[in-house]
């Protein structure tokens, strides 16, 4: 089969974390899509069948798969045309979450060998594919590898699966290799479009998982000599001059973040697999602030200085189309315990807002939308405020950022008080309980769509009157 001829353009940053590290006891897993600020998310749910399609055929690619007729319900964040494929992040009505994906790239010594599947499983074809047929993070991934055997990766990526009991994530490496880790406990892991694994043993399983070839393969192909240490890094991926100011930055920047203790140099990729945080925590507001992270205040900062050809790369950027923060608190009831925050559009100047589980729809704003501006889609209200916030970011950011921070903190409050007030009725009431988490998720979600129209009003007010003083042309 040839090599495949495309441009990867959907590139990203992901953030997960141990359990033992939350303060709460609550797993995350995180990762900004950052593609084309043109492509509008529609979010939606799908419901759980016996009758669902017997064939998966991807609009985006050459890929296609049969599929199972029972799939779980889910809940996806595609793009506004492929809502039957690239559906991002969320999770299926069995608990379990999977974010997909991040953008990795194997290197040319391994694709020489076993190269990318012109017709393989591409990035779009990762979620919708998995998600609806699996009931834990482990089946996933050996979902997932099971398909990168038999149909060969189109593309580099990593994938990550979420339960109640574990934290995966999968790294392909060319054509039909791969390899998944289980996430500490105690630790953080941080990648930005490289392939980041080192450590692997096979015999290993209950941290482990990989194609049985992956040693053999490399060992024959002169891509390890068998003798030293496998380094999965070392001999699949790539690691070139490209890849010190794209990617290094960013996990030195947020190994430094959480962990500002840490020694290491920018330019040399030493960056530990996975670190502990000098705080000895990372919540959900602190990995809200590590996606608006852009060098805050440094020489590098692309926002302070209006510098667009700023050559270290911000985790935060203007044509990310949705952050997600997908948490499990498996102490919860699924339908509450399990939400992904979403931020559409730039997290840095975006509000994230919680999807429970257990919710069966989205206000009506949140599902529409395509490439062209309208005044009656979510993404493009958020996204309005965002662009303009950026025509004068020094003076309109902080407008933005104190009243979505507000808005945040306001829903967190009311995410606790709603909480309890479920756990009190749904084992004996689940209807209602049922009817409750509905309602509260619709306020919740309406409410920001008013908080985005007051901030467009506000910014545009500021604008115009920016914009007068400039061109005032006073008379004699």
């Amino acid at each position: 089969m040839e090599k495949v001829k495309k441009n990867n353009l959907s590139e990203c940053t992901t953030i997960v974390v141990g359990g033992n590290l939350t303060g709460d006891g609550s797993r995350i897993y995180a990762r900004s899509e950052d593609f084309d600020a043109m492509r509008c998310k529609n979010w939606l749910v799908f419901d759980e069948t016996d009758n669902g399609p017997e064939e998966f055929v991807a609009n985006d690619s050459a890929f296609r798969c049969p599929l199972p007729k029972k799939r779980l319900g889910y809940t996806a964040l595609p793009d506004y045309q492929y809502h039957h494929e690239w559906g991002s992040a969320g999770f299926n009505t069995a608990g379990v979450g999977e974010s997909s994906t991040e953008t990795i790239f194997s290197s040319p010594e391994a694709l020489a060998h076993d190269p990318y599947v012109a017709d393989g499983m591409a990035e779009n074809c990762t979620y919708n594919t998995v998600l609806p047929y699996i009931h834990t993070a482990r089946e996933g991934v050996e979902r997932l590898g099971a398909m990168i055997e038999k149909y060969g990766s189109a593309e580099g990526f990593g994938i990550g699966f979420i339960d109640n009991k574990e934290t995966w994530y999968l790294e392909n490496a060319c054509g039909h290799h791969w390899l998944a880790c289980r996430i500490p406990d105690d630790k953080y892991f941080v990648t930005g479009n490289q392939s980041r694994f080192r450590d692997y043993d096979p015999k290993d399983t209950e941290n482990f998982l990989a194609d049985k070839d992956l040693l053999s393969f490399a060992e024959k192909n002169g891509l390890w000599d068998g003798k030293e240490k496998f380094d999965f890094h070392k001999a699949y991926s790539k690691d070139d001059i490209a890849d010190h100011t794209y990617n290094y930055t960013r996990v030195w920047g947020l190994q430094k973040l959480f962990t500002p203790s840490m020694k290491q140099d920018v330019d040399v990729n030493t960056f530990p697999v996975y670190a502990v945080p000098d705080s000895g925590h990372i919540n959900i507001p602190e990995l809200r602030k590590a996606f608006r992270f852009h060098y805050d205040g440094t020489d590098h900062d692309p926002y302070l200085h209006n510098n667009g050809h700023e050559p270290w790369r911000p985790v935060s950027i203007f044509r990310t189309t949705q952050t997600h923060l997908l948490q499990v608190r498996p102490w919860l009831p699924d339908a509450i315990g399990h939400i992904t925050y979403v931020a559409d559009g730039m997290a840095d100047l975006g509000v994230f807002l919680p999807i429970y589980q257990g919710i069966k729809s989205f206000p009506k704003a949140y599902q529409i939308g395509d490439n062209h501006c309208t005044n009656d889609s979510a993404y493009w209200k958020f996204r309005k405020v965002m662009t303009l916030a950026m025509t004068n970011y020094n003076a309109y950011a902080p407008v933005v950022k104190e009243r979505y921070a507000k808005l945040e903190a306001e829903n967190d409050e009311r995410q606790k008080e709603f909480e309890a007030k479920y756990l009190a009725i749904y084992k004996e009431k689940p209807m209602e309980a049922q009817d409750m988490l509905q309602a509260f998720s619709d306020q919740i979600l309406n409410h920001a769509l008013e908080v985005a129209d007051e901030l467009t009003l506000d910014l545009f007010t500021r604008l115009t009157e920016d914009t007068m003083k400039n061109y005032m042309f006073h008379g004699a």
